[in-house]
């Protein structure tokens, strides 16, 4: 089964993993580790191995990160780096990318990852009560 860190900076990761699980239900394997406004990204890195080892045993691990090149990325791909072939990356955290990621643990890091950049695209819509798509239907 993947493992997975959600991580970001202050609270977003324990409340979007909360409300996945609120839908989804509770997971396995998956653990929201947040960076504190006090904490260096040395700090974040050493509560990475902390998670990784209450996960064990981890085969693979996917980290979700809510921004491109913030401590939380920073961190994660270092630990990324060290692991390469089995620990994976991926930032733009969004409710659809992680309620996907749940459901699909069972699978492989190569088949997860382009899986969920498709579906957090997809989690962008917005509504245009002008077109008719019959989606309006729902108001």
């Amino acid at each position: 089964m993947l493992a997975i860190i959600v991580t970001s900076h202050g609270e977003f990761a324990r409340g979007i993993l909360q409300s996945a699980e609120m839908i989804f239900g509770k997971a396995q394997k998956i653990i929201a580790v947040t960076l504190a406004a006090d904490e260096s990204v040395e700090d974040l890195a050493n509560h990475y191995q902390a998670a990784i080892q209450e996960m064990a045993p981890v085969d693979e691990l996917l980290f979700l990160v809510d921004l491109w090149g913030g401590s939380p990325f920073n961190a994660a791909s270092r630990v990324v780096a060290q692991h390469p072939d089995r620990y994976g990356l991926v930032a733009g955290l969004n409710l659809p990318m992680l309620i996907e990621a749940l459901s699909i643990q069972n699978q492989t890091l190569a088949e997860v990852i382009p899986h969920l950049e498709r579906a957090a695209q997809g989690g962008i819509r917005h509504l245009d009560l002008q077109a008719n798509t019959g989606d309006d239907e729902l108001l």
